[in-house]
């Protein structure tokens, strides 16, 4: 065979072979690509979150979980006093906000509920029609020790048939970190729950 014709097989052997390199290295690169893009896509996807909301889907975006704890923490505190201290004159109601309240604590809130029920105190809601309410003013948070240590203020209305008394409201607790579920959704448990101060401020006549 003449050595021209072997130098012209040679040479298309090598670019063969450098377009079977260039073709493998692109799809190579193009498989990367499109890997990314996939996981990219998935987790822009996993971010975004739909809430059902009276009927209507609501589109929202999901944040770092730990950055949120802080505000699920002051949201659990709040909602926990606002089952305890909301009260109307029947019992079935008492009951029902009661349980909610305990599933988001512990033993020593059941103390204080089950002193206060021994008392009369919620037969004497019941008997005097009273009605009773808690506006939440602050609730102060210190994330830097676990259990995470909170203070709670806020303001009750006791709604008698002649008067209505505004009480100063201070509690104290400490969160701790437990399983989210239908009845606890923020993951948190309150222990070691006791009010500080529940003064009266004021009564005016109806």
């Amino acid at each position: 065979m003449p050595l021209h014709s072997l130098k012209n097989i040679d040479t298309a052997f090598r670019q063969s072979r450098f377009l079977l390199f260039g073709f493998l290295s692109f799809a190579s690169c193009l498989s990367m690509y499109s890997i990314y893009a996939s996981r990219q896509a998935i987790n822009k996807h996993l971010e975004t979150i739909y809430v059902f909301d009276q009927g209507s889907i609501l589109q929202a975006k999901a944040r770092n979980v730990a950055e949120n704890r802080p505000v699920e923490a002051r949201e659990h505190i709040r909602r926990f006093h606002e089952y305890f201290f909301t009260l109307s004159p029947d019992e079935k109601a008492i009951g029902a906000t009661m349980e909610k309240a305990l599933f988001l604590s512990d033993e020593s809130v059941k103390k204080q509920y089950d002193n206060l029920k021994e008392k009369g105190f919620y037969n004497e809601i019941i008997a005097g029609n009273i009605s009773q309410n808690i506006q939440i003013d602050s609730v102060w948070l210190d994330v830097s020790v676990y259990p995470y240590y909170a203070r709670c203020m806020g303001r009750i209305e006791i709604i008698r048939t002649s008067s209505v008394t505004f009480r100063n409201l201070i509690a104290e607790c400490y969160l701790r970190d437990v399983l989210r579920s239908d009845n606890n959704p923020h993951g948190f448990l309150i222990e070691r729950w006791r009010v500080l101060k529940n003064d009266d401020i004021k009564t005016i006549s109806r």
